[in-house]
Protein backbone atom coordinates (compact mmCIF):
# COMPACT_ATOMS: atom_id res chain seq x y z
CA UNK A 1 0.00 0.00 0.00
CA UNK A 2 1.45 3.43 -0.93
CA UNK A 3 2.52 5.73 1.88
CA UNK A 4 1.93 9.49 1.73
CA UNK A 5 3.55 12.37 3.54
CA UNK A 6 1.30 15.38 4.14
CA UNK A 7 0.97 18.85 5.60
CA UNK A 8 -2.43 19.91 6.90
CA UNK A 9 -4.24 22.29 9.26
CA UNK A 10 -6.24 20.85 12.16
CA UNK A 11 -9.46 22.26 13.63
CA UNK A 12 -7.45 24.67 15.81
CA UNK A 13 -5.70 26.10 12.77
CA UNK A 14 -2.34 24.55 13.61
CA UNK A 15 -0.13 23.26 10.80
CA UNK A 16 0.99 19.67 11.29
CA UNK A 17 2.77 17.09 9.15
CA UNK A 18 2.83 13.33 9.14
CA UNK A 19 2.30 10.20 7.07
CA UNK A 20 -0.78 8.26 5.99
CA UNK A 21 -1.24 5.04 4.03
CA UNK A 22 -4.05 4.58 1.52
CA UNK A 23 -4.67 2.90 -1.83
CA UNK A 24 -4.76 6.16 -3.82
CA UNK A 25 -4.02 9.85 -3.36
CA UNK A 26 -7.78 10.58 -3.28
CA UNK A 27 -8.35 7.96 -0.55
CA UNK A 28 -5.52 9.52 1.48
CA UNK A 29 -7.12 12.98 1.25
CA UNK A 30 -10.53 11.57 2.27
CA UNK A 31 -8.98 9.70 5.19
CA UNK A 32 -7.27 12.85 6.47
CA UNK A 33 -10.44 14.91 5.96
CA UNK A 34 -12.40 12.44 8.12
CA UNK A 35 -9.75 13.00 10.80
CA UNK A 36 -10.56 16.72 10.75
CA UNK A 37 -7.50 17.80 8.78
CA UNK A 38 -7.45 20.27 5.88
CA UNK A 39 -4.68 19.07 3.56
CA UNK A 40 -2.41 21.68 1.98
CA UNK A 41 0.28 19.40 0.56
CA UNK A 42 0.42 15.64 0.05
CA UNK A 43 2.66 13.33 -1.99
CA UNK A 44 3.57 9.66 -2.18
CA UNK A 45 6.92 8.75 -0.65
CA UNK A 46 7.29 5.32 -2.24
CA UNK A 47 7.00 6.21 -5.92
CA UNK A 48 10.44 4.91 -6.79
CA UNK A 49 9.91 1.75 -4.80
CA UNK A 50 6.62 1.04 -6.51
CA UNK A 51 7.98 1.62 -10.02
CA UNK A 52 5.40 4.32 -10.79
CA UNK A 53 5.89 7.25 -13.13
CA UNK A 54 7.06 10.38 -11.36
CA UNK A 55 7.34 14.06 -11.98
CA UNK A 56 10.82 15.56 -12.18
CA UNK A 57 10.39 17.07 -8.72
CA UNK A 58 9.35 13.76 -7.19
CA UNK A 59 12.22 11.98 -8.91
CA UNK A 60 14.69 14.51 -7.53
CA UNK A 61 13.28 14.20 -4.00
CA UNK A 62 13.52 10.40 -4.18
CA UNK A 63 17.12 10.60 -5.36
CA UNK A 64 17.90 13.00 -2.53
CA UNK A 65 16.29 10.63 -0.03
CA UNK A 66 18.36 7.72 -1.34
CA UNK A 67 21.56 9.74 -1.14
CA UNK A 68 20.75 10.92 2.37
CA UNK A 69 19.83 7.39 3.43
CA UNK A 70 23.15 5.96 2.19
CA UNK A 71 24.98 8.69 4.09
CA UNK A 72 23.06 8.43 7.36
CA UNK A 73 22.06 4.75 7.47
CA UNK A 74 25.29 3.40 9.05
CA UNK A 75 25.08 5.89 11.94
CA UNK A 76 21.33 5.35 12.39
CA UNK A 77 21.85 1.57 12.37
CA UNK A 78 24.54 1.81 15.06
CA UNK A 79 22.30 4.00 17.23
CA UNK A 80 19.43 1.54 16.91
CA UNK A 81 21.78 -1.32 17.86
CA UNK A 82 23.01 0.62 20.91
CA UNK A 83 19.49 1.41 22.11
CA UNK A 84 18.28 -2.16 21.61
CA UNK A 85 21.38 -3.50 23.35
CA UNK A 86 20.56 -1.24 26.32
CA UNK A 87 17.19 -2.94 26.71
CA UNK A 88 15.02 -0.20 25.16
CA UNK A 89 12.01 -1.66 23.29
CA UNK A 90 12.06 -1.50 19.48
CA UNK A 91 9.02 0.79 19.32
CA UNK A 92 10.62 3.35 21.64
CA UNK A 93 13.93 3.03 19.78
CA UNK A 94 12.28 3.89 16.47
CA UNK A 95 10.44 6.79 18.09
CA UNK A 96 13.79 8.21 19.17
CA UNK A 97 15.14 7.80 15.62
CA UNK A 98 12.11 9.57 14.14
CA UNK A 99 12.59 12.52 16.50
CA UNK A 100 16.25 13.04 15.56
CA UNK A 101 16.22 12.43 11.76
CA UNK A 102 16.30 15.79 9.96
CA UNK A 103 15.54 14.69 6.38
CA UNK A 104 11.70 14.84 6.15
CA UNK A 105 11.24 11.98 3.70
CA UNK A 106 13.69 9.75 5.55
CA UNK A 107 11.83 10.59 8.75
CA UNK A 108 8.58 9.58 7.02
CA UNK A 109 10.12 6.22 6.10
CA UNK A 110 11.04 5.48 9.73
CA UNK A 111 7.60 6.68 10.87
CA UNK A 112 6.05 4.17 8.50
CA UNK A 113 8.33 1.38 9.74
CA UNK A 114 7.37 2.16 13.33
CA UNK A 115 3.69 2.24 12.42
CA UNK A 116 3.90 -1.18 10.76
CA UNK A 117 5.67 -2.62 13.81
CA UNK A 118 2.94 -1.18 16.04
CA UNK A 119 0.43 -3.06 13.87
CA UNK A 120 2.24 -6.35 14.50
CA UNK A 121 4.86 -6.54 11.75
CA UNK A 122 8.48 -7.46 12.42
CA UNK A 123 11.34 -5.02 11.84
CA UNK A 124 12.38 -6.91 8.70
CA UNK A 125 8.83 -6.76 7.34
CA UNK A 126 8.68 -3.03 8.06
CA UNK A 127 11.93 -2.06 6.36
CA UNK A 128 11.29 -4.43 3.45
CA UNK A 129 8.59 -2.03 2.24
CA UNK A 130 11.25 0.65 1.58
CA UNK A 131 13.85 -0.83 -0.79
CA UNK A 132 15.01 2.68 -1.79
CA UNK A 133 16.39 3.08 1.75
CA UNK A 134 17.04 -0.49 2.94
CA UNK A 135 18.78 -2.77 0.39
CA UNK A 136 18.09 -6.56 0.31
CA UNK A 137 21.33 -7.18 2.22
CA UNK A 138 20.05 -5.05 5.10
CA UNK A 139 16.64 -6.76 5.16
CA UNK A 140 18.10 -10.28 5.05
CA UNK A 141 20.51 -9.62 7.90
CA UNK A 142 17.80 -8.08 10.09
CA UNK A 143 15.50 -11.02 9.38
CA UNK A 144 18.25 -13.47 10.35
CA UNK A 145 18.98 -11.46 13.50
CA UNK A 146 15.31 -11.49 14.54
CA UNK A 147 15.15 -15.25 13.98
CA UNK A 148 18.22 -15.76 16.16
CA UNK A 149 17.10 -13.27 18.81
CA UNK A 150 20.20 -11.06 18.53
CA UNK A 151 18.95 -8.14 16.42
CA UNK A 152 21.16 -5.65 18.26
CA UNK A 153 24.31 -7.65 17.55
CA UNK A 154 23.38 -8.04 13.88
CA UNK A 155 22.66 -4.32 13.54
CA UNK A 156 26.04 -3.50 15.08
CA UNK A 157 27.75 -5.76 12.52
CA UNK A 158 25.65 -4.24 9.78
CA UNK A 159 26.65 -0.71 10.79
CA UNK A 160 30.34 -1.67 10.76
CA UNK A 161 29.89 -3.31 7.36
CA UNK A 162 28.18 -0.24 5.87
CA UNK A 163 30.86 2.09 7.22
CA UNK A 164 33.62 -0.12 5.83
CA UNK A 165 31.94 -0.25 2.42
CA UNK A 166 31.51 3.51 2.37
CA UNK A 167 35.17 3.99 3.32
CA UNK A 168 36.38 1.74 0.49
CA UNK A 169 34.13 3.45 -2.04
CA UNK A 170 35.21 6.91 -0.91
CA UNK A 171 38.86 5.94 -1.32
CA UNK A 172 38.34 5.11 -4.98
CA UNK A 173 36.23 8.22 -5.60
CA UNK A 174 38.82 10.41 -3.92
CA UNK A 175 41.54 8.93 -6.11
CA UNK A 176 39.51 9.58 -9.26
CA UNK A 177 38.39 13.07 -8.22
CA UNK A 178 41.76 14.79 -8.65
CA UNK A 179 42.34 13.61 -12.24
CA UNK A 180 38.75 14.44 -13.17
CA UNK A 181 39.01 17.97 -11.75
CA UNK A 182 42.29 18.54 -13.57
CA UNK A 183 40.84 17.40 -16.90
CA UNK A 184 37.69 19.52 -16.50
CA UNK A 185 39.56 22.69 -15.51
CA UNK A 186 42.12 22.18 -18.27
CA UNK A 187 39.38 21.67 -20.86
CA UNK A 188 37.59 24.85 -19.72
CA UNK A 189 40.79 26.94 -19.88
CA UNK A 190 41.74 25.66 -23.32
CA UNK A 191 38.21 26.17 -24.65
CA UNK A 192 38.04 29.78 -23.40
CA UNK A 193 41.44 30.56 -24.93
CA UNK A 194 40.49 29.09 -28.29
CA UNK A 195 37.06 30.71 -28.49
CA UNK A 196 37.72 34.13 -26.94
CA UNK A 197 41.46 34.93 -27.23
CA UNK A 198 42.72 33.21 -30.36
CA UNK A 199 40.14 34.59 -32.86
CA UNK A 200 40.78 38.22 -31.76
CA UNK A 201 44.54 37.80 -32.04
CA UNK A 202 44.27 36.24 -35.49
CA UNK A 203 42.04 39.09 -36.73
CA UNK A 204 44.59 41.59 -35.45
CA UNK A 205 47.51 39.84 -37.17
CA UNK A 206 45.64 39.48 -40.46
CA UNK A 207 44.59 43.15 -40.32
CA UNK A 208 48.27 44.11 -40.13
CA UNK A 209 49.00 42.00 -43.17
CA UNK A 210 51.08 39.45 -41.30
CA UNK A 211 51.47 35.80 -42.27
CA UNK A 212 50.22 33.33 -39.69
CA UNK A 213 52.76 30.71 -38.53
CA UNK A 214 51.95 27.01 -38.88
CA UNK A 215 50.98 26.45 -35.20
CA UNK A 216 48.71 29.49 -35.34
CA UNK A 217 47.03 28.27 -38.54
CA UNK A 218 46.36 24.89 -36.92
CA UNK A 219 44.98 26.59 -33.83
CA UNK A 220 42.86 28.87 -36.02
CA UNK A 221 41.35 25.90 -37.83
CA UNK A 222 40.54 24.21 -34.53
CA UNK A 223 39.13 27.43 -33.08
CA UNK A 224 36.93 28.00 -36.16
CA UNK A 225 35.64 24.44 -35.87
CA UNK A 226 34.79 24.81 -32.17
CA UNK A 227 33.10 28.17 -32.77
CA UNK A 228 31.09 27.05 -35.80
CA UNK A 229 30.27 23.46 -34.92
CA UNK A 230 30.18 23.36 -31.11
CA UNK A 231 26.62 22.06 -31.26
CA UNK A 232 27.83 18.99 -33.21
CA UNK A 233 30.32 18.23 -30.45
CA UNK A 234 27.60 18.62 -27.82
CA UNK A 235 25.29 16.40 -29.90
CA UNK A 236 28.04 13.79 -30.20
CA UNK A 237 28.42 13.68 -26.41
CA UNK A 238 24.64 13.31 -26.01
CA UNK A 239 24.51 10.50 -28.59
CA UNK A 240 27.43 8.70 -26.96
CA UNK A 241 25.70 8.97 -23.57
CA UNK A 242 22.40 7.68 -24.99
CA UNK A 243 24.18 4.84 -26.78
CA UNK A 244 26.13 3.90 -23.67
CA UNK A 245 22.98 3.99 -21.53
CA UNK A 246 21.09 1.84 -24.04
CA UNK A 247 23.96 -0.63 -24.14
CA UNK A 248 24.07 -0.83 -20.34
CA UNK A 249 20.35 -1.54 -20.14
CA UNK A 250 20.71 -4.90 -21.92
CA UNK A 251 22.19 -7.88 -20.08
CA UNK A 252 24.60 -8.66 -22.90
CA UNK A 253 25.71 -5.04 -23.24
CA UNK A 254 26.24 -4.67 -19.50
CA UNK A 255 28.28 -7.88 -19.39
CA UNK A 256 30.44 -6.70 -22.31
CA UNK A 257 31.10 -3.24 -20.85
CA UNK A 258 31.83 -4.62 -17.38
CA UNK A 259 34.26 -7.14 -18.89
CA UNK A 260 36.01 -4.30 -20.72
CA UNK A 261 36.08 -2.37 -17.45
CA UNK A 262 37.90 -5.20 -15.67
CA UNK A 263 40.39 -5.37 -18.53
CA UNK A 264 41.36 -1.70 -18.40
CA UNK A 265 45.00 -0.98 -17.60
CA UNK A 266 45.50 0.31 -14.05
CA UNK A 267 41.76 0.88 -13.45
CA UNK A 268 40.70 -2.70 -14.20
CA UNK A 269 42.91 -4.17 -11.49
CA UNK A 270 41.56 -1.65 -8.99
CA UNK A 271 37.92 -2.39 -9.85
CA UNK A 272 38.53 -6.16 -9.61
CA UNK A 273 40.19 -5.91 -6.20
CA UNK A 274 37.41 -3.66 -4.93
CA UNK A 275 34.75 -6.14 -6.12
CA UNK A 276 36.56 -9.11 -4.53
CA UNK A 277 36.87 -7.20 -1.26
CA UNK A 278 33.15 -6.41 -1.36
CA UNK A 279 32.38 -10.07 -2.10
CA UNK A 280 34.46 -11.34 0.83
CA UNK A 281 33.27 -8.91 3.47
CA UNK A 282 29.60 -9.18 2.45
CA UNK A 283 29.58 -12.98 2.38
CA UNK A 284 31.39 -13.13 5.71
CA UNK A 285 28.95 -10.71 7.33
CA UNK A 286 25.92 -12.64 6.05
CA UNK A 287 27.27 -16.04 7.14
CA UNK A 288 28.11 -14.70 10.63
CA UNK A 289 24.56 -13.44 10.91
CA UNK A 290 23.14 -16.87 10.12
CA UNK A 291 21.92 -16.30 6.56
CA UNK A 292 21.96 -19.62 4.60
CA UNK A 293 24.78 -19.91 2.08
CA UNK A 294 22.53 -20.01 -1.01
CA UNK A 295 20.59 -16.95 0.06
CA UNK A 296 23.84 -15.20 1.01
CA UNK A 297 25.31 -15.77 -2.44
CA UNK A 298 22.19 -14.38 -4.09
CA UNK A 299 22.47 -11.25 -1.94
CA UNK A 300 26.19 -10.88 -2.62
CA UNK A 301 25.41 -11.15 -6.34
CA UNK A 302 23.40 -7.94 -6.11
CA UNK A 303 26.17 -6.18 -4.19
CA UNK A 304 29.30 -6.77 -6.29
CA UNK A 305 28.18 -4.29 -8.95
CA UNK A 306 29.76 -6.05 -11.95
CA UNK A 307 27.94 -8.29 -14.46
CA UNK A 308 30.99 -10.55 -14.95
CA UNK A 309 31.23 -11.29 -11.23
CA UNK A 310 27.43 -11.66 -11.06
CA UNK A 311 27.63 -14.45 -13.65
CA UNK A 312 30.41 -16.13 -11.65
CA UNK A 313 28.19 -16.04 -8.55
CA UNK A 314 25.20 -17.36 -10.54
CA UNK A 315 27.35 -20.32 -11.62
CA UNK A 316 28.54 -20.72 -8.02
CA UNK A 317 24.93 -20.80 -6.80
CA UNK A 318 24.00 -23.47 -9.35
CA UNK A 319 27.10 -25.54 -8.51
CA UNK A 320 26.36 -25.48 -4.76
CA UNK A 321 22.78 -26.62 -5.43
CA UNK A 322 24.29 -29.61 -7.24
CA UNK A 323 26.50 -30.43 -4.26
CA UNK A 324 29.75 -28.61 -5.12
CA UNK A 325 31.82 -26.63 -2.65
CA UNK A 326 32.45 -22.88 -2.86
CA UNK A 327 36.11 -22.84 -3.78
CA UNK A 328 36.10 -25.03 -6.92
CA UNK A 329 33.76 -22.85 -9.07
CA UNK A 330 35.68 -19.75 -7.98
CA UNK A 331 38.99 -21.30 -9.04
CA UNK A 332 37.56 -22.12 -12.47
CA UNK A 333 36.01 -18.68 -12.99
CA UNK A 334 39.19 -16.99 -14.22
CA UNK A 335 38.11 -13.84 -12.35
CA UNK A 336 39.04 -14.70 -8.78
CA UNK A 337 42.79 -15.14 -8.27
CA UNK A 338 43.86 -18.74 -7.45
CA UNK A 339 44.93 -17.67 -3.96
CA UNK A 340 41.34 -16.66 -3.17
CA UNK A 341 40.03 -20.08 -4.17
CA UNK A 342 42.67 -21.92 -2.13
CA UNK A 343 42.05 -19.79 0.97
CA UNK A 344 38.30 -20.37 0.76
CA UNK A 345 38.96 -24.10 0.33
CA UNK A 346 41.01 -24.09 3.53
CA UNK A 347 38.24 -22.18 5.31
CA UNK A 348 35.61 -24.71 4.20
CA UNK A 349 37.70 -27.68 5.32
CA UNK A 350 38.54 -26.15 8.71
CA UNK A 351 35.03 -24.82 9.35
CA UNK A 352 36.32 -21.27 9.66
CA UNK A 353 35.07 -19.86 6.36
CA UNK A 354 33.90 -16.57 7.91
CA UNK A 355 37.33 -15.96 9.45
CA UNK A 356 39.10 -16.67 6.16
CA UNK A 357 36.71 -14.34 4.31
CA UNK A 358 37.44 -11.59 6.85
CA UNK A 359 41.16 -12.01 6.24
CA UNK A 360 40.59 -11.90 2.49
CA UNK A 361 38.52 -8.74 2.79
CA UNK A 362 41.15 -7.07 4.95
CA UNK A 363 43.92 -8.09 2.55
CA UNK A 364 42.11 -6.80 -0.50
CA UNK A 365 41.11 -3.58 1.23
CA UNK A 366 44.81 -2.93 1.78
CA UNK A 367 45.51 -3.78 -1.86
CA UNK A 368 42.78 -1.36 -2.94
CA UNK A 369 44.52 1.38 -0.95
CA UNK A 370 47.88 0.53 -2.52
CA UNK A 371 46.41 0.35 -6.04
CA UNK A 372 44.61 3.65 -5.50
CA UNK A 373 47.86 5.36 -4.50
CA UNK A 374 49.69 3.85 -7.49
CA UNK A 375 46.95 4.97 -9.86
CA UNK A 376 46.99 8.51 -8.50
CA UNK A 377 50.78 8.72 -8.74
CA UNK A 378 50.67 7.44 -12.31
CA UNK A 379 47.87 9.70 -13.49
CA UNK A 380 49.19 12.92 -12.00
CA UNK A 381 52.37 13.23 -14.12
CA UNK A 382 50.57 12.01 -17.25
CA UNK A 383 47.83 14.62 -16.90
CA UNK A 384 50.32 17.36 -16.04
CA UNK A 385 52.37 16.57 -19.16
CA UNK A 386 49.28 16.48 -21.38
CA UNK A 387 47.92 19.75 -20.02
CA UNK A 388 51.34 21.40 -20.21
CA UNK A 389 51.65 20.27 -23.81
CA UNK A 390 48.22 21.62 -24.76
CA UNK A 391 48.73 24.95 -22.99
CA UNK A 392 52.29 25.24 -24.34
CA UNK A 393 51.09 24.73 -27.91
CA UNK A 394 48.42 27.41 -27.47
CA UNK A 395 50.89 29.83 -25.93
CA UNK A 396 53.34 29.24 -28.79
CA UNK A 397 50.59 29.75 -31.36
CA UNK A 398 49.69 33.05 -29.66
CA UNK A 399 53.23 34.33 -29.02
CA UNK A 400 54.58 33.73 -32.56
CA UNK A 401 52.19 36.15 -34.32
CA UNK A 402 52.68 38.66 -31.48
CA UNK A 403 56.41 38.60 -32.18
CA UNK A 404 55.67 39.18 -35.84
CA UNK A 405 53.56 42.19 -34.93
CA UNK A 406 56.46 43.54 -32.86
CA UNK A 407 58.84 43.23 -35.78
CA UNK A 408 56.37 44.92 -38.13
Amino acid sequence: MPVFTYKAYNAAGQLKSGIADADTLRDARLKLRRDGLMVTDIEVIEEMDQGQRMSLGSWWRNMRTRSKAKQDLPQITRQIATLLGSGIPLNDTLRAMVEQIEEPRLEAVFRNVRERITQGASLAEGIEQHPAVFPPLYVSMVRAGEAAGNTDVVLERLASFLLKQAHTKNQVLAALMYPIVMVVIGAIVVTVLMIKVVPKLIVLVEAKGGVLPGPTLALKALSDFLTSYWYLIALAFVLVYIGWSSLRRSDKGRYTTDKLQLGLPVFGDLFKKQAISRFAVTLSTLLKTGVPILEAIQIVRNVVGNAVLEKVLDDLHSAIMKGADISTPLKRSGIFPPAVGYMISVGEQSGELETVLDRLAESYEQEVEISTEKMTRLLEPILIVLMAGAVGFIVMAIVLPMLQLGQM
